[in-house]
């Protein structure tokens, strides 16, 4: 099964101490970065690297011991929203058994860090050895496991909404047949269903509950898409015109036939009933199908600044440049009506976060300028790692918060970083 695909391993320069070792790492490949290299590859490929590695390093004559593991058999474990950690393990299954392969194991306990009888919506993610190894390369796997954990929790959680609507037993049934990628589950109050999933889901969801398509629902409850299917191709009906694709006849928000003077088509080239896109558009500006973005989005998040300074450390990884420092400032006040509590005070915060000095990150920081002054780099809400509720928290928009430790301490070297990063904010109409 393939489990790891995509790994960069860093091998610093004072690590190669003879030319078995130089040798062994000239067949991978690897990239220059003055003082270090860098490798890139399967985890099946890394894996043989690390022992080669290892092996070379023994003096003639003696045969290598396997090193101390450095405490690789018992990472620190993840601290997620359980409601995000719910949908990832009931709708992201097959996604979850590649991140553990063979020899990880991910348990999935009330998050300790919470104090005991008050209501959580933390969890907590460890990982383990599926089998005791001595083997240290093996001892890695649940590193690089939790790694990669960490970045498909973050960009599934980066377009996760939760929302509760009322439904009866027969439209809930209705919608989950058309909405797959959502979760649907009971909600606090017994009249309410939570539902959870992709923004751009819940937003057709939503906009498929509006008044002026409950009638719509109340008509199609019944049907699947296999009746949908035969529907369009009965004999009965005229057949739909060759030079006309008849999915894009079909208003994805209503699920009912667009009329020609009541269609609007984005320059994505889905097309929608206009009533359902306006509704759409008035809680936010992105296509419902795709999810791309169309006018300025604007955020939540309130009032504060933005400075940003250099230094001339340089980040791991980053050997050549310097470091661009960010500083975020956001004090207390009270809620807008935009805000979860309207009228309750909230928490401030200050951040601090660091980007390399180099072109990529020079293109970063002007972007994240443009999204703060948008209002989306932060909102109010609860904090993932204090559990406090009514504070100012990060919006979706992952920054690196420390020069070291790489991507489990939010930290550097992570080559991916800058990339994640600015798919991040091309989601949000910034690129």
């Amino acid at each position: 099964m393939e489990i790891i695909t995509d790994i960069t391993l860093i091998v610093n320069k004072v690590c190669l101490k003879n030319e078995q070792q130089k040798k062994a790492l000239s067949r991978y490949r690897p990239k220059d970065c003055g003082s270090h290299y860098k490798v890139k590859g399967s985890l099946d490929e890394l894996d043989k690297l690390v022992k080669a590695l290892q092996g070379s390093s023994a003096p003639p004559g003696r045969r290598a011991q396997p090193p101390d593991d450095g405490g690789f058999s018992q990472v620190q474990p993840a601290h997620v929203s359980q409601l995000v950690m719910e949908y990832i393990e009931q709708k992201c299954v097959d996604r979850l058994k590649k991140i553990q392969g063979d020899s990880v194991v991910m348990d999935i306990q009330p998050d300790p860090m919470v104090g005991h009888g008050k209501s959580s919506r933390m969890v907590q993610v460890a990982f383990r050895l599926r089998h005791d190894s001595p083997d240290p390369a093996t001892r890695m796997r649940c590193v690089w496991a939790r790694q990669r954990f960490i970045t498909f929790y973050q960009r599934t959680a980066s377009d996760f909404e939760s929302a509760s609507f009322r439904l009866s037993p027969p439209d809930q049934s209705a919608l989950q047949q058309r909405f797959p990628q959502l979760l649907f589950k009971p909600g606090a109050n017994k009249q309410e269903t939570t539902v959870m999933g992709p923004f751009s889901y819940v937003a057709q969801l939503r906009a498929q509950l509006s008044p002026r398509t409950q009638g719509s629902l109340k008509r199609s409850r019944s049907r699947t898409p296999a009746d949908t299917q035969r529907g369009r191709t009965s004999p009965q009906k005229a057949s739909p015109d060759p030079g006309k694709d008849p999915e894009e006849e079909t208003c994805a928000i209503c699920m009912d036939k667009i009329l020609a003077s009541n269609k609007e088509t984005l320059r994505c080239k889905h097309s929608f009933c206009k009533d359902c896109l306006k509704t759409a558009f008035a809680y936010k500006p992105v296509c419902p199908t795709c999810g791309q973005v169309f006018g300025v989005l604007e955020g939540t998040q309130p009032g504060g600044s933005m400075s940003v300074n250099k230094s001339s450390t340089p980040l791991p990884g980053y050997e050549s440049y310097g470091s661009i420092v960010i500083d975020y400032h956001i004090p207390s006040g009270i809620q807008k009506r935009y805000h979860p509590n309207p009228g309750q005070p909230y928490g401030g915060a200050s951040r601090r976060a660091y980007l390399p000095d180099s072109p990529e990150g020079r293109a970063v920081e002007k972007l994240l300028r443009r999204a703060f002054d948008q209002k989306l780099i932060f909102t109010i809400g609860r904090s993932t790692t204090t559990g406090r509720n009514n504070v100012v928290t990060w919006n979706d928009i992952h920054h690196k918060t420390s020069m070291h430790g790489g991507p489990t301490c939010y930290g550097y070297p992570d080559p991916d970083y800058l990339r994640r990063v600015r798919d991040e904010l091309k989601a949000k109409g910034i690129e």
